[in-house]
């Protein structure tokens, strides 16, 4: 999956440091990450790089995290400058987040969503929520704290269910409505205030499908920093009907689909795919 980088090892810590000529900087406009493209491989651009081609320095003062020895960092000043970048001259080019992974190998895509997750932080809290003050980046670990009003904000994790719903040889795969993501998924969906993991995968999957479900398992786990997620995949078993009454809102549709319709589907990126790929191989229902 994405986060499945080894021998290579991701660092979380916090560390108070600034970037050096050779480190990894994250720029982000809208939807769009700025990328370096060589060859054919792309990763992101060297602090140094950028600021050759832009003629002078560079303003960066938020450190992310490290990968091995490699050291990434974000540029979170006002990207308006970015938008005349004309990438048709240069070896760096504006990439959309969403079609990053087809192109890109896992240790890119990770640390990109990974950046991202902390961007959307970033962004979304520079003023306090309780008193409305700025906020300021605390010294000794990842916080925003207001000087006003003594409030710590620390960065936001929404836990979401992925429900691979089995019923002998199918399994029940799903299309989301109004995305631009239009390949096949499993059910997910938020756990709200007060509910268990389980609980939510019960109520999506009567929420989306109608259908009721028994013997939820876990399975594992997935860091899914585009939508700030960590997502958390269960098979679960067919109770009962398996007539599907579709939530139009949410999904343009939901099929029963054989196991051997699988076959090639795992694209080594999401838990989704793994979980296909994990019903295909295994002869007896999960």
């Amino acid at each position: 999956m994405i986060q499945d980088i080894a021998p290579k090892k991701f660092h979380n810590e916090f560390q108070l440091k600034k970037p050096n000529e050779n480190d990894r900087i994250a720029v982000f406009l809208e939807n769009n990450i700025l990328i370096k493209e060589k060859y054919s491989h792309w990763r992101l651009p060297k602090r140094a790089e950028i600021e050759n081609v832009l003629g002078h320095s560079l303003t960066v003062d938020t450190y992310l995290f490290c990968i091995d020895q490699d050291s990434y960092f974000l540029y979170s000043n006002d990207p308006g400058a970015w938008k005349a970048w004309d990438d048709t001259k240069t070896e760096f080019r504006w990439v959309k987040m969403s079609g990053l992974r087809a192109h890109a190998d896992r240790e890119l895509c990770f640390a990109v969503y990974t950046a991202y997750h902390l961007c959307q932080w970033y962004k979304n809290h520079r003023f306090c929520g309780r008193c409305g003050a700025k906020t300021v980046p605390d010294a000794k670990e990842r916080m925003l704290y207001c000087r006003e009003c003594g409030n710590q904000i620390y960065p936001r994790i929404a836990p979401a269910v992925i429900a691979a719903v089995t019923n002998g040889d199918k399994i029940l795969l799903t299309k989301y409505a109004n995305r631009e993501y239009k390949r096949y998924a499993l059910i997910a969906g938020f756990t709200e205030i007060g509910e268990t993991a389980e609980d939510t995968v019960r109520r999506e999957v009567m929420e989306e499908t109608g259908v009721r479900v028994k013997n939820i398992r876990y399975y594992k786990s997935q860091p899914w920093g585009i939508d700030g997620n960590l997502l958390l995949g269960y098979f679960a078993q067919l109770d009962g009907s398996d007539q599907i009454s579709l939530d139009e809102n949410e999904l343009a549709s939901a099929e029963w689909v054989s196991r051997e319709q699988l076959k090639d589907m795992d694209d080594s990126f999401s838990l989704t795919r793994e979980m296909m790929r994990v019903f295909y191989e295994n002869e007896r229902s999960v």
